[in-house]
């Protein structure tokens, strides 16, 4: 199990399953410029993650992270921008 961690194959599941949420979103009618901001962030997250558990340098951890925050953001705003012409 440690090396199953350590080699960062456990990531390589979580990213797995976020393609196959992806597909499944999209099947379901979700259109990608609803899926992509959502679930970019937990992808480039799990990058970072993957870069640490397998010993790679602070740029291959923090460059992921730090792209992550401004999707996040903007995430955030595009849902709060729906939310609140939906209540209009």
């Amino acid at each position: 199990m440690e090396e199953f961690f350590s080699s960062g194959r456990a990531v390589d599941v979580v990213l797995a399953v976020l393609v196959m949420e992806a597909i499944w979103l999209k099947w379901r009618g979700s259109g990608w410029a609803d899926i992509l901001p959502a679930l970019v962030p937990a992808i480039l997250m799990m990058i970072a993650l993957r870069a640490a558990l397998t010993g790679l340098g602070w740029i291959y951890i923090s460059v992921p992270l730090m792209a992550a925050f401004p999707v996040h953001l903007y995430d955030l705003h595009r849902r709060e921008m729906l939310r609140s012409r939906d209540q209009n």
